[in-house]
Order: structure tokens, then C-alpha cells, then sequence
């Protein structure tokens, strides 16, 4: 449903809620460690997920890290589709055409109409601290 990258956004969003704070910052290397993903590849998107500390936060130097704020970990899991500009994933045509719309629905857009609103609830009812307590529980 989401690309490489989104499921690897989500993947180190939901780590750094389980294990990185203000006090505990987590490395790089760790981060990549604990969700199996190559380290240049979480580089690149922990830039994305860092740009204006809107999700996850870092700080330089030795006691550097990542971690995040009270306020991002109650931001909705759709706040991470929309940093890594996958949100419209929630509103296109589950075919991938262009021109499906109520006017001209594609063959699936009647069924799917139910599942996309379903999606988009659930993205945007569960926090990213919520799911990520889920996870650790696991």
C-alpha cells in the first residue's frame, strides 16, 4: 500500500516513540539496528521525519540523538503519510486512474469508497504513541 520508504518511516517513528526521549536519545545506528533497515537508508529518512522537529527531533554532539516530544507523540499516524508525501494514498483511486471519480467511477470505486473512508479514520484516530505502546507490548 505504501512505499519502501513510508513503511520504513513508520517502522522508526514507532521505535523512537517505544524507546527514544528527551533524556534517552537514540543513535542512528541503533535505530536502524531496531527496525532492520540499512543505516544510509534510515539516514535519509530520519531527515525527512526530523525537517522542522514537526515528528521526530534530534540534537548534535556527543549526548545527540533522536527522540520525540510530548506533542508528536500524540500527532496522528497520517501526520508521518503526509511528511513523507504518501497521504494521497488515502484519496486516490485504488486502480491508479486519473479520472476516477463519482462522476466516473472505475469498476472498484463503489467498494472501495467504504475501505478508503475506513483508512483514512483509522490514520487519523490512532496516535503515533498509541500504536507504538501497542507494538512494544508484542
Amino acid at each position: 500500500m505504501f512505499s519502501k520508504t513510508t513503511e520504513y518511516a513508520l517502522r522508526a517513528t514507532f521505535y523512537i516513540a517505544q524507546y527514544g526521549t528527551e533524556e534517552n536519545k537514540l543513535s542512528l545506528s541503533e535505530i536502524a539496528r531496531g527496525i532492520n533497515s540499512p543505516k544510509s537508508f534510515t539516514a535519509k529518512t530520519l531527515q525527512v521525519l526530523t525537517a522542522g522537529n514537526r515528528i521526530v527531533s534530534s540534537t548534535r554532539g556527543p549526548n545527540g540523538g533522536f527522540y520525540m516530544t510530548e506533542k508528536s507523540r500524540k500527532l496522528p499516524v497520517r501526520a508521518i503519510l503526509e511528511a513523507m508525501q504518501e497521504d494521497d494514498v488515502l484519496e486516490k483511486c485504488v486502480l491508479g486512474l486519473k479520472q476516477c471519480s463519482e462522476a466516473n467511477p472505475c469498476p472498484m470505486h463503489s467498494r472501495y469508497k467504504a475501505i478508503k473512508l475506513q483508512l483514512k479514520e483509522l490514520f487519523e484516530s490512532k496516535t503515533i504513541q498509541s500504536l507504538a505502546d501497542q507494538l512494544k507490548k508484542k
